[in-house]
């Protein structure tokens, strides 16, 4: 007799590491894992969609753009092996929500509390740029998870721009109001996601385009973190 599935999470990264919708990104991840870069020469790439990452209780959510070509396409987890999951897990330890500040691959012993990692695109797009048309192929599977989310989440981190916009198009997906209407993307922008909903935070993207020019600093970083963990704390 077939064993029943009992984890609905668990359930749901299958699905999205079986995903095939953009033929363009499948051709380059693939690519990507045939040409690596010769540090990485001797690792073998997850080369798949990746799914989220975190506490499946959480109520932290925190939504990236896509996985980077030889950070989560190759370790298989999100904001892992490349230099913005170093920003992001060091933040995130600093804040309470993850148990070491290490994010070196799928098996370094990194665990989040109250919170998941997850991306408007699952896939390594070329350029790290997907097109409109593969975030709204994508949008499929973080609606999944804001509606198994949804009932515990307080707040949402969005990083960049895009992150921001592919958040709320999936948010108005499920038919939730913005209330005060759509907020445009500023660093620190906080919106409130219905009358009764979750914060909505936006952050610059840790990237090393940010962080190497001085955009985004770390104590830039660590304040949206900080209010993230006063809301996640909040009575309110």
């Amino acid at each position: 007799m077939p064993r029943r599935e009992t984890d609905p999470l668990g359930l749901l990264g299958r699905r999205v590491m079986a995903c095939e919708f953009c033929p363009r990104l499948k051709a380059w991840r693939e690519e990507v894992a045939r040409r690596p870069p010769r540090r990485f020469a001797d690792d073998r790439y997850h080369a798949r969609p990746v799914p989220g990452f975190g506490d499946p209780r959480a109520r932290l959510l925190i939504v990236g753009l896509a996985p980077a070509a030889h950070g989560a396409n190759r370790t298989g987890r999100m904001f892992t092996g490349d230099r913005s999951g170093e920003w992001l897990y060091r933040a995130l330890h600093r804040a309470g929500f993850a148990n070491c500040p290490i994010s070196i691959g799928a098996g370094d012993g990194l665990k989040l509390r109250e919170a998941y990692v997850t991306a408007v695109c699952r896939c390594a797009p070329p350029d790290n740029r997907p097109t409109p048309e593969e975030i709204a192929t994508c949008r499929q599977w973080l609606v999944a998870e804001l509606d198994w989310h949804w009932p515990r989440l307080r707040v949402i981190v969005t990083l960049g721009a895009l992150a921001l916009q592919g958040t709320l198009a999936a948010i108005a997906e499920r038919g939730i109001s913005l209330g005060g209407g759509r907020p445009r993307f500023r660093h620190g922008a906080r919106v409130r996601l219905g009358e009764e909903g979750p914060w909505l935070l936006a952050s610059y993207h840790p990237s090393q385009q940010n962080t190497f020019t001085g955009k985004l600093t770390e104590s830039m970083f660590d304040e949206v973190w900080r209010e993230a963990r006063r809301l996640v704390d909040s009575r309110d």
